[in-house]
């Protein structure tokens, strides 16, 4: 599944960045510690929807906080130390500029829990609930666990650029159909007249016999590419043999694999979310965002499904009964 292995990623490069940055820090090597204030703001604007910038991007060495979040009035503390004087200490710093402000304790490399029963020293006044205001990387990954898909996507891609691993690149592998969403991205795909024709194919019958529901209003939406995929493939076998093949076949053997476990609509969605997946790990992939992406994927499996490169076709089932 997907999610599964898109939490795992996110939560093995946290991990390993938690790890280094309490080994470094005991050998008292603290740049990595600057590094994350500016990288946290950037995950926590992600998880939690916030607005966060550097404080000492502005003011060096801010007093009590690093973090702030001016639209919402928020303060967040970044620290490799997780002890009730460490958020004292930050609470009793000079902040009676920021009343009526919410204060938050980020510990990025120590279990925090225990924090969050402790009560705490506020003269200031700010919003402080320690139950639910003291983070750490476990209740930052419980959150991003239950994200929906698409956002928990956006998270791992900021993890994959920020937190490169030395073997990224190797593991990346060249496929064809990444070049064909390469051409199929520049393409405007509102431009197709509604009257244009599909193959001689009885479409909305072989809807109906694989049960499709949900993926009947993506293939009426998107089955007049047929034409302009067409004319993508030509273009692309212009280039060597087999090339639009392959990448029909990928389709299939997706379909193949997945209608093991899956069926109907699930199917469908299974198999443009494992494409979508293909396409993101390959090395010739050119970045474009997400939903242009599952646009390109979704118009390609529709031309798959007209195809009868997946699903089954209600005729061919009917004579291979008879």
């Amino acid at each position: 599944m997907n999610r599964s292995h898109i939490f795992e990623a996110c939560s093995h490069r946290l991990a390993i960045l938690s790890a280094q940055i309490e080994l470094l820090g005991k050998l008292n090597v603290l740049n990595l510690h600057l590094h994350c204030e500016d990288f946290y703001a950037g995950l926590l604007n992600l998880v939690y929807g916030y607005q966060l910038t550097n404080m000492n991007a502005f003011t060096q060495n801010a007093d009590g906080f690093d973090l702030i979040d001016e639209g919402a009035k928020m303060l967040i503390q970044v620290s490799a130390t997780a002890t009730k004087q460490k958020v004292n200490s930050s609470l009793e710093k000079d902040l009676s500029g920021y009343q009526g402000h919410g204060f938050r304790f980020l510990s990025i490399c120590k279990d925090a829990s225990y924090l969050r029963t402790e009560t705490y020293a506020n003269p200031h006044q700010l919003t402080f609930n320690p139950a639910e205001h003291i983070h750490d990387i476990g209740s930052l990954l419980k959150t991003i666990m239950h994200m929906p898909l698409a956002q928990q996507r956006r998270v791992y891609e900021f993890l994959r650029a920020e937190l490169r691993e030395p073997d990224d690149d190797l593991q990346l592998k060249e496929t064809n159909i990444a070049d064909v969403i390469k051409i199929l991205a520049k393409e405007d795909l509102g431009d197709v007249s509604p009257f244009a024709t599909t193959m001689a194919f009885n479409v909305d019958e072989k809807i109906a016999f694989n049960d499709l529901n949900g993926a009947a209003g993506v293939i009426e939406d998107y089955k007049f590419h047929y034409a302009r995929i067409d004319q993508i493939y030509a273009e692309f076998d212009s280039c060597g043999v087999n090339k639009s093949k392959s990448v029909l076949d990928t389709f299939r053997n997706a379909y193949h694999r997945l209608s093991t476990q899956h069926s109907g609509d699930e199917l469908f969605f299974h198999i443009v979310e494992q494409i979508s997946s293909v396409i993101e790990h390959s090395s010739n992939y050119e970045r474009i965002p997400l939903e242009e992406l599952q646009l390109c994927v979704n118009v390609l499996a529709v031309d798959a499904f007209i195809r009868c490169k997946i699903f089954k076709n209600p005729v061919e089932a009917a004579h291979a009964a008879a």
